[in-house]
């Protein structure tokens, strides 16, 4: 089959906020908005993020994923401005999104819901139905670019002030348990997308995936090629040896920053994922070197290949 780019993008947190009427307000939203003010709204610019999804056009990806935090309050106006930019970046078959904790932020949202605003960009493709046993559950759906099955999470749930933790829960886990040994049948390359960070210790404790341990035991005895997150802001890449070979797990930082001067936290990038017939995927960072510069390459590396019989 011929290769396949895939280009991964996450935690563009649009602005502006709007829509934050009295209906909505409660105290983790205003608090949010607070630090919106006070900050984030000076750190995460739309200018920004545009620069990127050009650049993303002219690369000749595949498919887009998308891993969370499109929003910043959860709110249904965000939920709306949101979809326009999906309309506006690609129709439902060539992007693919998953939720953040911004986008699923609190219960108060009064019946609106990115799980149904944004639903064409995150429901399996005919052929991904094939393959999952619970067709009532929206996650995981499946998705199938040439040799690459797309296996999307949804790591969010609503939390208490100040805590941004994710929850995939049991029956999730099942069913991605399920998938991965469908697909691993088919020697498909399986790249999983999830906004939190999947593994034990990669965020801090208000901020990590509570079910991490149980995610980690599945990847490792059933495996993935790749799996694709954001939520830290920070670019990471670590090899899980499972079962099946090297699981390559990769996060992004923020597609819209503006923040300089940051040790960890560096400005607006997206990846892109090259993947050969075989497996062997080759991974290019591409970003702002300068706040004022234009997008331009920043590293380039190959990894672990995946192991297909």
């Amino acid at each position: 089959m011929p290769a396949v780019t895939l280009a991964h993008l996450s935690d563009v947190h649009l602005d502006p906020i709007c829509g934050f009427t009295p209906g909505y307000w409660n105290l983790k939203r205003a608090l949010g908005y607070i630090n919106w003010q006070r900050g984030r709204k000076f750190d995460h610019l739309r200018m920004i993020s545009d620069k990127l999804v050009a650049d993303i056009r002219t690369q000749g990806a595949d498919h887009i994923v998308v891993s969370g935090d499109l929003t910043n309050l959860g709110l249904p106006a965000e939920f709306e401005a949101a979809r326009a930019w999906l309309n506006a970046l690609g129709p439902p078959d060539f992007v693919s999104v998953v939720p953040g904790n911004h986008d699923i932020y609190t219960k108060r949202t009064f019946g609106a819901s990115c799980l149904k605003d944004w639903a064409p960009y995150m429901e399996s493709d005919a052929w991904g139905r094939s393959h999952i046993s619970n067709l009532t559950a929206q996650f995981p759906y499946v998705r199938r670019i040439g040799p690459v099955a797309l296996v999307g999470l949804n790591s969010a749930v609503p939390t208490p002030p100040f805590v941004a933790a994710g929850l995939l829960g049991d029956d999730q886990i099942e069913r991605l348990k399920n998938v991965l040994i469908e697909l691993k049948s088919e020697s498909l390359i399986r790249v999983v997308v999830i906004h939190h960070p999947p593994l034990p210790g990669q965020a801090p404790k208000l901020k990590e995936l509570d079910d991490s341990p149980k995610l980690k035991a599945v990847l490792e005895q059933y495996g993935a090629e790749l799996v694709l997150h954001g939520h830290n802001h920070t670019d990471t890449l670590i090899t899980l040896v499972t079962k099946t070979g090297p699981c390559v797990i990769s996060g992004v930082p923020s597609g819209s920053s503006a923040l300089t001067g940051h040790p960890h936290r560096p400005l607006a990038r997206y990846q892109l994922y090259k993947i050969a017939d075989g497996g062997t995927i080759e991974r290019i960072s591409r970003g702002l070197a300068t706040i004022d510069g234009e997008v331009v390459e920043l590293s380039r590396q190959h990894v672990p290949p995946a192991v297909l019989t």
